[in-house]
């Protein structure tokens, strides 16, 4: 789970090219002021800087060397360990919750599935808590909306631990999904600190999903431990530990990246020395416009309900997701046929772990492929490309679950490291979902890309919470007493193979698609006019070359 690109997520290369006419440059500065919440002045020329008011703008490209682009390699690396850190503390609380429920079931003596509700909440309010987060993310910072998540969801934390009473407990994982900032802001640090046509934007992306995805496991191995050898209390007073390990860590080592924040700040500077600018947000009049926050918080449900690209990959991101929330009830019947115990459960996810990062790293030389092309010419390759390797790695979630499904009969028909082996088949596709549809919609949809993948986070978190729900009637009631380990898991098998099939038609029919969406027909259309140019100015030059040629000849001759 991780969360989506923010409203300041910048336009792939593909859609970045130079306006055609003048008023397609006022419209595109008009867009990306709603989009930015930065009154437009980032696309302010050099003779439209200074305001009616007096007032001059700083602009984005004179205030460079003190913006995140220009921190060093190493230290926007750091930064990106740092959130992997926090991406993990954040989707620790939804896996490590399963290890919870029996423990309070028994101390709270309600049904198993009234506890199993606190994963669901939690899940669900993860979905939405996200995207009421992005605006503040973009208006405030970066670095005080982060301090304020974590701050809220370890004090949920102490809520759940102390609570006398079930009904406390599930008010706390309500309140702690929503008070999770999530992708809202890190991966909205990546468009902070790598411009989109950077060789190192696509890596930074790679690695921060890699964080995301991995975080649920992770806290199902932790999970594993403390569920069996500490009290029920311990699940949440060890994710407060793991929360405040990560808050502190963010206080003093992750600066603050948002590009208006620091314009904002080099302005005020520049001041100071007898350079009279500002920052554009010293000049937005209102500075918080909630006409453009709600347009913001709306526009992810809108793309998710209009646009094909968006529900489809949504869908099926949503349903490899779920998947982790589904292994957390079925590993426990399978593996128990092998007497493991609940630490060894936990364990058991670290199939899914190397997985994901075998998969990341299939995906370094394609990215350095593409980065190499890119450099020849940034229209060459289609946003369809970053489709490509998808093609390959999707076949494998069915393929996993049909594996996962028929290797489960238990220690008579096979070994446990069957069932083991095609877990990490699904976690290898499950990575390549959510990492090229988020790269395609990125590339599809420019300006546009944080709501497309704020729609797809928050099909991801929806449904995964819903399968906490479901997943153990799942696995008792299909099936007789022989089977019912095995049709459940048959049965996504045959969902994986249907909602894999749009990956397909995207990549062959793309381009014809986005042609026909309100989002992106226009970074479309734009991309086209620039390769026609391209293709009419190098037919004017291999002409010319051929008469160059000729006339050669005949001299020649």
């Amino acid at each position: 789970m991780s969360r989506s690109p923010h409203p300041q997520q910048p336009a792939e290369a593909a859609g970045a090219g130079p306006p055609v006419d003048a008023n397609r440059q006022r419209e595109e500065a008009d867009r990306k002021k709603e989009l930015l919440g930065a009154a437009g002045t980032t696309g302010l020329k050099p003779d439209e800087k200074r305001r009616p008011d007096g007032k001059v703008v700083l602009t984005e490209d004179e205030a460079e060397p003190a913006l995140a682009f220009a921190l060093p390699e190493w230290r926007k690396w750091s930064i990106l360990v740092l959130i992997l850190c926090i991406q993990t503390s954040m989707n620790s609380n939804a896996s490590m919750y399963g290890f919870a429920v029996d423990g309070l079931a028994e101390k709270y003596a309600v049904p198993a599935s009234t506890a199993r509700l606190g994963q669901f909440l939690f899940l669900f309010a993860y979905g939405f808590g996200c995207e009421f987060w992005a605006p503040w993310s973009e208006e405030l910072g970066r670095w005080p909306t982060q301090q304020a998540s974590l701050f809220l969801v370890n004090l949920w934390q102490v809520l759940s631990a102390l609570s006398p009473g079930i009904g406390g407990v599930l008010v706390s994982r309500v309140l702690g999904g929503l008070s999770t900032a999530g992708g809202s802001v890190t991966l909205g640090v990546i468009a902070d600190m790598y411009h989109p046509e950077d060789t190192g934007f696509q890596y930074a992306v790679a690695f921060v999903i890699l964080s995301s995805v991995g975080g649920a496991p992770i806290g199902a191995v932790i999970g594993g431990f403390v569920g069996q050898y500490r009290s029920v209390e311990w699940i949440f007073w060890t994710l407060m530990i793991m929360g405040g390990i990560v808050q502190v860590l963010h206080f003093f080592l992750v600066p603050e990246t948002n590009t208006f924040i620091l314009i904002d700040r080099e302005a005020r500077r520049r001041r100071k020395n007898g350079v009279d600018v500002y920052g554009p947000n010293e000049v937005k009049k209102p500075r918080f416009s909630g006409k453009e926050i709600l347009k913001v918080w709306w526009r992810p449900f809108l793309m998710f309900l209009t646009e094909p690209i968006v529900v489809w990959l949504s869908l099926l991101s949503g349903f490899a997701d779920m998947l982790v929330f589904i292994f957390l009830e079925a590993f426990t019947p399978i593996f128990k046929q092998y007497n493991f115990e609940t630490y060894q459960i936990g364990l058991a996810f670290l199939a899914s772990i190397i997985a994901y990062i075998i998969s990341y790293l299939t995906y370094l030389p394609v990215i350095w492929h593409h980065n190499k092309t890119r450099k020849i010419d940034p229209d060459r390759l289609s946003p369809e490309s970053r489709l490509w390797w998808l093609l390959f790695l999707a076949p494998l979630l069915p393929l996993g679950l049909f594996g996962f499904s028929w290797t489960s009969w238990g220690p008579d028909k096979s070994h446990w490291i069957a069932p083991m082996i095609f877990a990490a088949v699904i976690g290898i596709a499950n990575y390549g979902v959510y990492k090229s549809s988020i790269d395609y919609m990125i590339a599809a949809y420019g300006p546009y890309a944080a709501s497309a993948t704020g729609g797809n986070d928050l099909a991801r978190d929806v449904l995964a919470g819903l399968a906490a729900l479901y997943a153990h009637p799942f696995y008792e009631n299909i099936g007789d007493e022989t089977h019912h380990l095995i049709y459940p898991t048959t049965i996504l098998a045959c969902l994986g193979v249907i909602v894999i099939i749009p990956i397909y038609i995207f990549y062959m029919k793309g381009e014809k698609i986005r042609l026909k969406s309100k989002f992106a027909q226009e970074l479309e259309i734009a991309r086209q006019e620039r390769l026609a140019k391209r293709r009419r100015a190098s037919g004017v030059g291999s002409t010319a070359e051929k008469a160059k040629q000729q006339a050669t000849h005949v001299e020649n001759v």
